[in-house]
């Protein structure tokens, strides 16, 4: 038993430094992150559910409402010192504040295709949310071709 007590706050420690530091700048990169993968997500149902022979309508629009919800946060999520040149480990590129006009404006693209998913999420008619899905996927390509870390 002791030794369990002893190892946990070792394991707390050397798991802390596999993350970004523990400052404004890491903590904002590390909610950005969990940001992303959230939209991420909720854009993996969306597609998942306009693919089923059924789609699951509610599923859709709480998955809309997510990605909606975050859409126009998206450029706070990236203050000064957050960047790859700051030390910080992200997938976001220097190029964020390196352009800030470029990157505002795909973010507000982002957030425009988002809402007009959202919008289309309301009906029923799946043709509408497979174009407004089209945008919403343009948007992210557009934010992520010129702004993200290739995988």
């Amino acid at each position: 038993m002791r030794l369990s007590i002893a190892l946990v706050p070792i394991l707390s420690l050397a798991l802390s430094a596999c993350g970004n530091p523990d400052t404004p700048a890491g903590r904002a990169a590390d909610q950005r992150h969990k940001n992303f993968e959230a939209i991420g997500d909720a854009m993996k149902i969306i597609g998942d559910q306009l693919k089923a022979e059924k789609p699951d309508l509610e599923k859709i629009r709480t998955a809309s409402g997510v990605i909606n919800g975050f859409a126009p946060k998206v450029p706070s999520w990236f203050p000064a010192g957050s960047g790859p040149d700051d030390g910080i480990k992200t997938d976001a590129l220097q190029a964020i504040w390196q352009k800030p006009d470029e990157f505002k404006q795909a973010a507000a693209n982002f957030a425009s295709a988002a809402s007009a998913f959202d919008d289309a999420a309301i009906t029923e008619d799946p043709a509408a949310m497979g174009e407004a899905m089209k945008g919403l996927g343009g948007a992210c390509k557009g934010c992520h071709d010129k702004f993200r870390e290739a995988d």
